[in-house]
């Protein structure tokens, strides 16, 4: 850590030499040694200046090794069209071993939504038969028709959430929770 700056010798710095060896001499305050108070009072004259100085420097070395790190930098153009890629909705709560609600899929390309696969409820369908369903009916038609291998987001969504109108969750939502007899 850097030595404090002794305000008696800042203010030193300002005088002449003569007035300086005058008011801290041997008949001032007794302070002024010969051999280290002229290049202090350099020192606190030109501090300013040499410490932006080595500032600049310091700045310019550290430009120069990231243009010089050794790691070629390209800028690529972007093609116009975009490959299509498939998002994955499920609707189930956050916990882990909660069932899944409801699922659908979307292709988007170029920004915009070009196909709905539309949501199913997957009420008491167990986890090998979604499996299946995806791989024997969704995976092939988005790989025949777009080149589609897999799904790029997997988005989940809460079952109240479910877009399906026949939905029996909306209607214990709709009445309150409460169902009369």
């Amino acid at each position: 850590m850097a030595r404090r700056i002794n305000p008696k010798c800042v203010a030193c710095a300002q005088l002449s030499v003569a007035m300086a060896r005058q008011l801290h001499g041997a008949s001032g305050d007794g302070c002024w040694v010969e051999k280290r108070c002229h290049r202090r009072r350099s020192h606190y004259r030109n501090r300013q200046g040499l410490n932006e100085k080595r500032r600049v420097e310091y700045r310019q070395q550290v430009a120069a090794a990231r243009a010089d790190d050794g790691v070629e930098r390209i800028s690529l153009e972007v093609v116009a069209s975009s490959l299509p890629y498939a998002n994955l909705y499920i609707w189930r709560e956050k916990r882990k071993d909660a069932p899944v609600h409801a699922i659908a899929a979307t292709v988007i390309q170029n920004g915009q939504k070009v196909l709905e696969v539309e949501p199913i409820h997957c009420a008491g369908y167990r986890k090998r038969q979604l499996e299946r369903y995806m791989e024997q009916k969704v995976m092939p038609y988005l790989k025949e028709r777009f080149g589609i291998t897999h799904f790029s987001n997997e988005i989940r969504l809460e079952p109240i959430e479910c877009p399906l109108k026949d939905c029996p969750l909306k209607e214990s939502f709709d009445s309150g929770g409460v169902v009369d007899d």
